[in-house]
């Protein structure tokens, strides 16, 4: 193992060697079925205390690369030729979605109230001047470093495009996309994600899910070309797509000449202790459009989304779509920059958590 730890880098050293034992592992050092070194091992060869490298394997259990078994250590549960079988072995029923009801996720409304107090100080009256049609760059410049930070999403502020809601979201993607192409969803999904594709014209095929996502026999029998997925805690199901599932889905797109809208509504309320990698970011974005709410991270009544588009199709979006006016008002959108550039949103986001995390112990 040639592990080297930066101890004064950016970066956690835990999460340092999660992602080298991770690129490990798809990579095939270590392979389907095999143990991973144990924890002393790991800590002795990398420097490490064992604590931080415990939270390493924690990651890895949690995003489905591995599994614990009872005095014998960590096992790899990944393996490629998961892509595409014909063959699955998957519960005949999703388990149901975690109850984290008693959590109350909205936004502190004295610390909202006096970010809008600041923006009317700050800003005064650019507040009045209209919107640049893909959303102002403040906002976008803060939510392309937010995601840099917080899931390794790296993107230009070019490729974000601002939009009032996923729904808003949702049509623009068809006539990006076009609507001759069949769209493929999650079965069972939020019904308006349907409902919405049908009312632009599109023709909707929807695939069953398993206990780790779409069924792969699914994925083969569509005709689709574009993939709606909600990877994390999809609704209504409780489904959260696997690592080795999430590659699925970009082999598909990939072989289909396809897409794929990953719909991460959910996602930054985790009870881990980091993002599941996205879709987005794993596949290097060319076929993948990322898109993600504040409606569910601050309050319902901001209807604010964003959608993330690969670099390649920045030209073609501006062509087809550029004249297109921003539907989320100036305030609304420096509002939302000053809460991601004061790191207000990301306590917020990790207060959330710590309670999940909290409820979740106190009902095993």
């Amino acid at each position: 193992m040639n592990c080297i730890i930066d101890r004064h880098g950016a970066k956690a050293a835990y999460l340092q060697l999660y992602e080298f034992l991770k690129r490990d592992i798809v990579n095939g050092v270590y392979g389907f079925g095999s143990k991973l070194p144990s924890k002393r091992t790991l800590a002795a060869e990398t420097g490490l205390s064992v604590i931080p490298v415990e939270h390493a394997l924690e990651l890895l259990y949690e995003e489905g690369y591995i599994e614990p078994r009872q005095r014998s250590g960590y096992f790899v549960i990944y393996r490629e030729s998961d892509f595409l079988t014909t063959q699955t072995v998957l519960a005949q029923t999703a388990p149901p979605a975690q109850n984290f009801g008693a959590v109350n996720s909205v936004f502190s409304f004295s610390a909202l109230s006096k970010t809008m107090r600041k923006v009317l100080l700050d800003y005064g009256e650019r507040i009045l001047v209209k919107s640049p049609n893909q959303g102002c760059p403040e906002l976008r410049v803060a939510i392309s470093a937010y995601l840099a930070r917080s899931s390794g999403i790296k993107v230009q502020p070019e490729q974000i495009v601002i939009g009032s809601g996923a729904e808003y979201i949702y049509s623009m993607l068809v006539q990006l996309l076009g609507k001759e192409r069949i769209f493929a969803l999650e079965k069972p999904s939020y019904e308006k994600i349907r409902r919405v594709y049908a009312a632009n014209g599109v023709t909707c095929d929807l695939l069953k899910l398993g206990n780790n996502g779409i069924e792969s026999a699914e994925l083969e029998r569509t005709a689709a070309t574009v993939l709606h997925v909600t990877p994390f805690n999809s609704f209504p199901s409780g489904v959260s797509a696997t690592a080795a599932k999430r590659r699925e889905y970009i082999r598909w797109a990939t072989e289909r000449d396809g897409y794929i809208i990953e719909d991460n509504y959910d996602s930054e309320l985790t009870v881990s202790k980091k993002n599941d990698d996205t879709i987005f970011a794993v596949s290097g974005e060319e076929r993948v459009i990322y898109l993600n709410t504040f409606s569910n991270t601050i309050a319902p009544s901001i209807r604010v989304g964003y959608m993330l588009i690969p670099e390649g199709m920045i030209r073609e979006f501006e062509d087809k779509l550029g004249f297109y006016s921003c539907t989320v008002p100036v305030f609304e959108q420096y509002v939302l920059t000053e809460l991601l550039q004061s790191g207000d949103f990301e306590r917020h986001i990790n207060r959330i958590r710590r309670l999940k995390r909290k409820q979740n112990v106190n009902t095993v």
